[in-house]
């Protein structure tokens, strides 16, 4: 099978389609012929040096494709079935590939917007579920017009919170579509906010990195109920915790997702695809950052 891999680090140049051997599911696996696979930051910092030192390195943690090969005790998917979901191997940008967690493809989605889903969804569940979001509660996302950030967004209004999103003015819109009550990011923020929530709010997120971690403690009020996924550094410094996929995973929104999509509470981000064999334009494009769209590499 053809696959993306690069053999030292550096620019978009050194990826390279190769052929590597099929794999083959585990028990409780299934192999997939990917159709989409996702591309994430994660994928230009690897191929740059920033993340892991091993060569070579094959990438992608997510895909969407039709199911070809049942690894043993599957009893929940059959040949031939529509399937997303992670890889175990970081490889699934590629002709094949093996999930080692999936659910079926929503019926209204197509395998792009489908590989689109996993990593956004994780990332935000795992981060609503180490702050306990729950009902009633009032949730500041910073940064929250981007595929993670509207993804938390409209995973905590599913859950009953009251959610306040930072983006530009050009985003508010968007927010309130998604069920968001918008401010602009900047200087001045936490009056903004207070505006809007006079008490403060009771829990933060911080998305976008954008060094606001103290203006988010003093909105809730405690460290403790604040949470960062982008900035590692300011996270050592104020105590605040920032959250990873080895401090345990949020698997479960994958097979809970679809019925938020079917019930027109979850809407898939705008998604801008390449051809497998174009992953060097994908990452050009990936490191220019920002926007409302997902990277979506595909598979004829």
């Amino acid at each position: 099978m053809k696959a993306v891999r690069f053999d030292r680090f550096g620019g978009p140049d050194v990826l390279e389609l190769v052929d590597l051997p099929d794999p083959h599911p585990g028990p409780g696996q299934v192999r997939i012929a990917v159709r989409a696979a996702g591309v994430n930051a994660s994928d230009w910092k690897k191929r740059k040096g920033l993340m892991d030192e091993e060569l070579p390195q094959t990438l992608g943690h997510e895909a969407a494709g039709t199911v070809d090969e049942l690894g043993a005790g599957v009893t929940d998917v059959a040949l031939g079935d529509r399937v997303f979901g992670f890889t175990r191997d970081g490889a699934a940008q590629a002709e094949s590939a093996v999930l080692a967690h999936y659910a079926p493809i929503p019926a209204a989605l197509g395998f792009a917007a489908a590989a689109a889903l996993p990593a956004a969804v994780e990332t935000a569940t795992r981060a609503l579920d180490q702050l306990g979001v729950t009902s009633g509660c009032t949730l500041l996302v910073n940064g929250a017009s981007g595929t993670v950030g509207s993804a938390a967004v409209q995973l905590a209004v599913a859950r009953g919170a009251r959610v306040i999103g930072t983006a530009s003015s050009a985003n508010h819109d968007y927010l309130r579509s998604l069920g968001a009550e918008p401010v602009t990011y900047g200087d001045g923020l936490v009056e903004r906010v207070r505006a809007l929530a006079p008490d403060g709010v009771d829990l933060a997120l911080d998305v976008a990195g954008s060094g606001v971690l103290p203006e988010l403690i003093e909105l809730t009020g405690r460290t403790p109920n604040v949470v960062t996924i982008a900035d590692f550094e300011g996270a050592r410094e104020y105590g605040v915790l920032f959250s990873r996929g080895d401090s345990g995973r949020a698997l479960h929104v994958i097979g809970e997702i679809g019925d938020l999509i079917e019930s027109g509470r979850f809407a898939v981000p705008a998604v801008q695809t390449f051809p497998l064999a174009s992953v060097g334009e994908a990452h050009q494009e990936a490191e220019k950052g920002g926007g409302r769209r997902k990277l979506v590499l595909v598979v004829d």
